[in-house]
C-alpha cells in the first residue's frame, strides 16, 4: 500500500472518529448549559477526560502525518486525500494556527450577545461568552506569539521555494532540499498542535469543550462541503 493511500484511509477514519467525539462533546456541553445543579467532582472529571480524548485524537493525527511526511513529503505537501476546498484553505498542509483565535473571538461574541441580559445581571454563564479580562489578555498575547511563529515558518517556506533553481544544478543535493521541506511541514504541524493545546489550557473545561466543538465542526463542515463539491467531478 502506498503512503498516499494509507494516509488517505487514516484521514477518513480519523474524521469519522472526530465526528463521534463531537457528538460526545455536544452532549456534555448541552448538559452543562441546561441550568441544572453544579457538576459534581465525578462529572467534572468526566468532562476533563473527554477533553483529553479529543486532544489525544489530534495528537494521533499529527503523529501519523509526521510519519507520512518522512516517507513522502511532496505527496503530503499536495495532500491528495484532502478535498479541493480543504486544499484551498491550507497553510503548509493544514489549517492556519491563527484560525483558532478568530474562532474564539467569534464564538465569544455570539454567546455574549445571546446571553447579555444574564451577564449584565451579574450571572456568570461560564461559557465562551463569559471570558474574563485575564483570559482575553492571555489569548491576545498567545495570538501575537503565534503570528510571529507563523510568519517565520511562512518565510522559511518562501526561501525553500525560491531555491528551486538550485535543485537543477550539477551539485544539487535533492535529499537535503527534501529534508528541509519535511522540517517545514513538521514545524507547521507542531505550531498547530501547540496552539490548540495552549488555547485549551487558557480555558475552563466548559469553555474548552465549546471551543473544541466549534473547531471540530469547522473541520468536519469544510470537509463535508468539499466532498459534496468534488463528488460530481469524480463521476
Amino acid at each position: 500500500m502506498t503512503t498516499s493511500l494509507a494516509f488517505a484511509q487514516f484521514y477518513d477514519s480519523w474524521f469519522d472518529h472526530l465526528h463521534h467525539l463531537v457528538q460526545q462533546l455536544a452532549s456534555f456541553s448541552a448538559t452543562s448549559a441546561s441550568g441544572g445543579p453544579p457538576l459534581v467532582a465525578e462529572e467534572n472529571d468526566e468532562r476533563i477526560h473527554l477533553i483529553d480524548k479529543v486532544m489525544s485524537h489530534h495528537e494521533d493525527y499529527y503523529r501519523a502525518k509526521s510519519l507520512a511526511a518522512e516517507k513522502d513529503p511532496l505527496n503530503v505537501f499536495v495532500s491528495p486525500w484532502a478535498t479541493t476546498l480543504e486544499r484551498s484553505l491550507h497553510w503548509i498542509t493544514g489549517w492556519r494556527p491563527t484560525t483558532a483565535f478568530h474562532l474564539i473571538y467569534t464564538e465569544s461574541s455570539v454567546l455574549f450577545e445571546s446571553r447579555i441580559v444574564d451577564i449584565l445581571r451579574g450571572i456568570r454563564t461560564g461559557d465562551l461568552g463569559d471570558l474574563s479580562p485575564t483570559q482575553f489578555r492571555r489569548v491576545s498575547e498567545l495570538q501575537c506569539d503565534t503570528v510571529k511563529e507563523e510568519n517565520a515558518i511562512t518565510e522559511e517556506l518562501s526561501e525553500w521555494q525560491d531555491s528551486a533553481c538550485d535543485m537543477m544544478g550539477p551539485r544539487a543535493d535533492i535529499n537535503e532540499k527534501i529534508g528541509r521541506l519535511v522540517s517545514i511541514i513538521r514545524k507547521a504541524d507542531d505550531l498547530r498542535l501547540r496552539t490548540l493545546r495552549s488555547v485549551v489550557g487558557l480555558l475552563s473545561p466548559q469553555q474548552a469543550i465549546e471551543f473544541l466543538i466549534a473547531s471540530a465542526e469547522l473541520l468536519v463542515g469544510i470537509r463535508g462541503w468539499g466532498l459534496n463539491h468534488d463528488r460530481p467531478r469524480r463521476r
